[in-house]
């Protein structure tokens, strides 16, 4: 592996942007009013990727935010890649996304209840603009925005599955470390990068250089950092230094 990615995330719900912390609605943290001003400030500070997530729209089943989206899309221009992600459940819904300017769709739920949509998504994009977000809890992959009572599925089954439509792309994110700050879930990503056909991009609880070290060292191809960007505990040049080691 030659590249690791920094994705700084810009959480979206109410047109704010925010932090949940382990996906619970109930615990939000507000940054920011202004998404846009958020998006050219990571920009500015050197980031090559944002990953952008509409939470009204996952929580609602289909896209809330495009038009913000497609600000904050049209206002990094070619400073930087946008993957888009939170609502994407049809095809129609993918196609919108990449053609207002996402690089990357993310899509969770209708991959993982249907490996064969998955499928049908990488033939018609590329497997580089598709991605599939796995959001794990007790070795399960838990789809409708972690809500009590989702669909689940077993991780490992998942990832072969989708592996077999033809994936390229996932992006494993620990529940129980989402906005914690509390260290990323070393001994699930060690796991779940042991498939050649896929590669993995970390999530949940990034909080300082090492951890993004130790994700690069188990053989992630990049991490989304959210809180801890947000928060001051790790600096967008000293995150960016460690991805370029």
């Amino acid at each position: 592996m030659t590249t690791f990615d920094l994705l700084p995330a810009i959480d979206l719900r109410g047109g704010r942007v925010v932090r949940l912390r382990q996906g619970d609605f109930a615990c939000e943290t507000a940054y920011s009013d202004d998404p846009v001003e958020v998006a050219n400030r990571f920009v500015d500070g050197g980031a090559r990727w944002l990953h952008v997530v509409d939470l009204d729209g996952a929580r609602a089943g289909r896209p809330a935010h495009a038009e913000l989206i497609g600000r904050i899309v049209a206002a990094v221009g070619e400073r930087a890649s946008v993957e888009v992600a939170g609502g994407l459940r049809t095809a129609e819904a993918v196609a919108v996304a990449l053609a207002a300017g996402a690089t990357r769709a993310v899509v969770g739920t209708a991959a993982l209840e249907d490996p064969a949509f998955a499928a049908g998504l990488v033939e018609a994009h590329g497997a580089d603009r598709i991605v599939v977000s796995l959001d794990v809890r007790a070795g399960m992959a838990v789809g409708e925005a972690w809500v009590d009572g989702a669909a689940s599925i077993s991780l490992w089954s998942a990832m072969g599955s989708l592996a077999d439509a033809g994936v390229r792309w996932v992006e494993v994110t620990s529940i129980d470390r989402d906005g914690t700050l509390g260290g990323p879930d070393l001994e699930l990503l060690a796991i779940v990068v042991g498939d050649p056909r896929t590669r993995v991009i970390a999530s949940g609880g990034i909080r300082s250089a090492d951890d993004l070290r130790s994700v690069r060292e188990i053989g992630c191809a990049g991490s989304i950092v959210g809180r801890a960007l947000y928060d001051g505990s790790l600096e967008m040049a000293t995150a960016l230094a460690v991805a370029d080691e």
